[in-house]
C-alpha cells in the first residue's frame, strides 16, 4: 500500500483517540440520568465537583446541548394572590427588612397547593419548610383544605423539629392560617405568626417555589 494510505490511517487513529469522551462528560450523563432531568447546570456542577470533576457551567451547558440533554423547566409564573376576604384578622409581615436566617428554627414558611391526581381529581397539600435549611419539616395532604390541613402539618413539623421560642411561622393570607386552632397551636409552641401583605404574592416566594418545584420535578414525570 502507498505511504500516504498509512499516514492517513495514522491521522485517523490520532483523531479517534483525541475524540474520546472525557471522564467528566461521562459523569455528567450519568448524573443527569440519576436525577431524572431535575438537575440543571448549577446543581450538576456541584454533583460533578463531589466526584472530583471541576468543570465550568458553560462547558456543561455546551455538552448538554450537544447531547440533547434538557433539564425540566418551571412553567411561567403568573402571580395570583390568595383570597383574603374571609374576614379573619391577619398578622403583619414580620420578615420585612429582616436579614435571612442563619440557623434552623428561626423562620418557617408555609403554603397550600393543589396536586393533580392520576384519576383526574385533586388533592391539597400543606407544607412547612425551614427557611434556612430549606428542609420540609412537616406536611399533610387531604381531599379538602380545611384549617385541619394546616394544623396537622404544623403538628407534624413540631414533632419532627421542635420549635424554639420566638420562631416566626410565615404564610399567605389564607383563611386556614387565620383560624383559632392554628393560632392556638402557634401560641402553644411560643411561635410568632407572620403573613404576607395584601396583594404581595412575592412575600411568600420561597414557599411558592417549593410547591412549583414539587409539581415540576415529581408530578410532571408521571405518565
Amino acid at each position: 500500500m502507498p505511504a500516504s494510505g498509512y499516514y492517513a490511517w495514522q491521522t485517523g487513529q490520532q483523531r479517534a483517540v483525541a475524540a474520546q469522551t472525557p471522564a467528566w462528560e461521562t459523569a455528567l450523563v450519568k448524573a443527569f440520568g440519576i436525577h431524572q432531568r431535575r438537575y440543571g447546570t448549577r446543581r450538576l456542577q456541584v454533583a460533578l465537583r463531589e466526584k472530583g470533576h471541576r468543570v465550568g457551567r458553560q462547558r456543561l451547558r455546551t455538552a448538554m446541548r450537544r447531547r440533547g440533554l434538557r433539564a425540566l423547566q418551571p412553567k411561567t409564573y403568573t402571580p395570583r394572590t390568595t383570597d383574603s376576604t374571609h374576614g379573619l384578622r391577619c398578622a403583619p409581615n414580620r420578615l420585612l427588612d429582616q436579614p435571612k436566617p442563619t440557623q434552623a428554627n428561626q423562620v418557617w414558611v408555609s403554603d397550600i397547593t393543589y396536586l393533580p391526581l392520576a384519576n383526574g381529581e385533586w388533592a391539597y397539600l400543606c407544607a412547612f419548610q425551614d427557611r434556612c435549611t430549606k428542609h420540609v419539616v412537616g406536611w399533610h395532604a387531604g381531599a379538602a383544605m380545611p384549617e385541619e390541613l394546616v394544623t396537622t402539618a404544623l403538628q407534624r413539623a413540631s414533632f419532627a423539629q421542635p420549635p424554639t421560642p420566638s420562631l416566626i411561622v410565615h404564610s399567605d393570607r389564607g383563611g386556614q392560617y387565620c383560624g383559632n386552632a392554628h393560632r392556638a397551636l402557634l401560641h402553644q409552641h411560643g411561635a410568632v405568626r407572620s403573613q404576607c401583605r395584601r396583594g404581595e404574592c412575592y412575600d411568600n416566594a420561597q414557599a411558592e417555589s417549593l410547591c412549583s418545584r414539587l409539581k415540576m420535578e415529581v408530578l410532571e414525570l408521571r405518565e
